[in-house]
């Protein structure tokens, strides 16, 4: 099985009524280009979301203006060059195939066959459970006799709920009530991952080493289906930069290959007429590879099959500076002694908030869910809302008995009613919901202004260091709890004036604080610190720095020996560790994603960063030289309290310390 390393992933969708498909197409060529790039592994349309094939079928509809095997003639080009071809199939889409045969598309339960809005891509959806099944486990058994691919990417693969005849007698046969849309929901991810199973068994029948990704088959859902994973995610077309970050660090903890699917368009998919800036799109590479993944970057083939040279030149730009890295990426696993617990993907805004959180403090994490591969973290955060299932609360033992420490706040930790806290290590009891929330939302809830409720907590001197000496706000009430006895109260909750309401007179904005109260807002017991209110999720949404001081000084108490440290870096600056026997390297990383304009965050240049100090825990390492990587540049070291430490006269963009022993 080929395991891709620098890939480039083409979208090639073209409307039925593109009169010139593949009329400068020349396979040499292209692949000459992709050569030079030294791309050794391409993902190509053999069927688009059109439903239009590029190649010889007998199954499906090939292009009507396509006047020759177009993927067969890539095909026999990329074997010829050493590049691995992967088959790209639309699983969820395929418009012309469904406008033929209008039955085998999904019928909403709306009454739906076409979406109202005719202009969006998914107005039109394909089901798993009619003909269509057979008809494209026959396109893929076709492509796989006859061309020399090494996978396939299937896409689109949507699990929309369908009230269509064969769904709604299956549904009835396995006692699902139709009506409930919950039930619908879950027949329709079962027919999702059904028909993946069945795509991997026709496929791996005829090819037992293929590669295969679902596209949109929740991750965990193909674990034993799919052979790899990508994480798609392009950060000016509505992933946003706070989308990878989160991704990489919960797909790499699922033991598969992870490729870093970022794209060259200025928005999104299909923006023929834009291009990234060159730093913006090497962010998005290198945060990938300092994380673990691999990367592939995704452009869109002219019907024509002209060569696009200026993004050819981008990639081959970017892809030749970080291939120099390949000594050092190659076989590098991430290193990391702190886990952000999840519950199932997609990620709530709580694990978003710790994830950036933590990225700004420099912390080496992991996010894992209950599927994850916990390693021997030695600190778990549990953010804000993820329950404890009895696999959770099993995991969470261990950790605690083995030594680890917790961070948790507000409802994490509940069980799966939000009745009590399951372990009682978290030296708290729970008495439901704040009582401010209610008579909020009851007197009329946010003001015209959009202020949020104020939250406002003091804290002990001892996790106080770089906090403002006055009550604080977390701009969200929490959960209401008591202190058991033994448990050390670290902050506590100060009551306001009244609650933010309407009283028939006045609009009560103005709401200062009152008083402390005895309520507990930090507590400790042992190894475990509570936090009452929901600090991940609003960091997320309102990004107040003091809850960033408040979660570093609670890491410093129960984790006072991080991996890494680093002196002189801003806040936006990453660093992020990978090793490899024998040597260990510490990725640093320097560029800011500005908003522009209405809907556009930005990266049009890297930040020069002076004086960077890098600490590296040695965990029983022998010290031995510290260098650059690629350019081997020595680095005078010192080594003092179980830390190896080196200064970088200056980091523009990125740059890779090697520690080796």
């Amino acid at each position: 099985m080929h395991s891709p390393k620098w890939a480039i992933f083409y979208d090639f969708h073209t409307m039925p009524a593109q009169p010139d498909v593949g009329e400068r197409f020349d396979a040499d060529a292209f692949t000459d280009k992709l050569k030079s790039c030294h791309v050794d592994y391409v993902v190509f349309h053999a069927r688009c979301n059109l439903g239009m094939a590029y190649y010889d079928t007998k199954v499906g509809i090939r292009h009507p203006s396509l006047k020759f095997d177009l993927f067969g003639r890539l095909a026999e080009a990329c074997k010829r060059k050493d590049i691995a071809l992967t088959a790209y199939f639309n699983v969820g889409l395929s418009h012309e195939e469904g406008s033929r045969r209008r039955d085998w598309c999904v019928l909403t339960p709306e009454g739906y066959t076409y979406r109202p809005n005719r202009m969006d891509h998914f107005m039109r959806l394909m089901c798993y459970n009619t003909g269509y099944c057979d008809h494209l486990l026959a396109m893929i058994r076709e492509v796989v006799t006859a061309y020399p691919v090494a996978g396939f990417f299937l896409d689109c693969m949507h699990a929309a709920p369908c009230v269509g005849v064969e769904c709604i007698r299956e549904m009835k046969q396995r006692g699902i009530d139709w009506q409930d849309s919950q039930q619908a929901a879950d027949f329709g991810r079962f027919s999702q991952v059904r028909i993946a199973k069945k795509i991997r068994d026709a496929a791996l029948a005829i090819k037992p080493d293929l590669l295969l990704y679902f596209n949109g088959v929740n991750f965990e859902d193909q674990q034993d289906i799919g052979t790899y994973l990508e994480f798609e995610c392009l950060p000016t077309g509505g992933w946003g930069y706070e989308s990878l970050p989160a991704y990489s660090r919960y797909a790499r903890t699922l033991g598969k290959q992870v490729l870093n699917m970022t794209g060259r368009f200025h928005r999104s998919w299909g923006d023929f007429g834009g291009i990234r800036t060159e730093p913006s799109l090497e962010y998005d590479c290198i945060y990938g590879l300092a994380n673990g993944l691999r990367a592939t970057i995704g452009d869109h083939w002219h019907p024509r099959g002209e060569i696009n040279h200026a993004v050819f030149d981008l990639v081959k730009r970017i892809y030749d500076r970080l291939q120099t890295l390949e000594p050092y990426i190659d076989g590098a696993t991430p290193e990391c002694d702190v886990a952000v617990v999840a519950a199932r993907p997609p990620l709530g805004q709580e694990v978003l908030g710790a994830v950036r959180l933590l990225a700004e403090l420099k912390v080496q994490f992991d996010v894992v869910t209950a599927k994850s591969q916990w390693k021997d973290y030695r600190l778990l955060i549990i953010p804000d809302t993820i329950v404890l299932d009895d696999t959770l609360a099993a995991k969470v033992r261990e950790h605690l008995a083995n030594g680890g420490a917790v961070i948790a706040s507000a409802w994490a930790g509940l069980d799966a009613a939000r009745k009590k806290f399951v372990l009682d290590d978290w030296g708290v009891s729970y008495h439901g919901e704040d009582e401010d929330v209610n008579k909020r939302w009851e007197a009329g809830g946010p003001s015209s202004f959009g202020l949020p409720v104020p939250g406002y907590f003091s804290v002990a001197r001892q996790i106080s260091t770089g906090l403002p000496d006055m009550p604080l706000n977390c701009y969200e009430r929490g959960a209401k709890v008591e202190a058991a006895a033994g448990t050390t109260v670290l902050g506590h909750v100060w009551s306001s004036y009244f609650p933010r309401y309407w009283d028939g007179e006045h609009h009560h904005l103005y709401i200062p604080p009152d008083r402390e109260t005895e309520r507990p807002f930090v507590t400790r017991r042992g190894a475990v610190a509570y936090i009452s209110h929901p600090v991940f999720g609003s960091y997320h949404r309102y990004a107040p720095v003091p809850l960033k001081q408040l979660i570093g000084n609670l890491i410093g108490l129960l984790h006072p020996k991080p991996l890494v440290r680093t002196g002189n870096l801003p806040s936006f600056a990453r660093v992020s560790v990978t090793a490899q026997p024998k040597r260990r390297m510490v990725y640093v990383m320097g560029y800011v994603p500005e908003r522009r304009g209405a809907m556009v965050d930005m990266i049009e240049e890297p930040i020069h960063m002076p004086d960077v100090s890098v600490s590296l825990r040695l965990d029983g390492a022998k010290p031995g030289k510290v260098y650059l990587a690629p350019s081997r540049t020595e680095l005078p070291v010192t080594v003092q309290d179980g830390y190896a430490s080196v200064t970088l006269p200056t980091v523009k963009g990125w740059s890779v310390v090697v520690f080796e022993e």
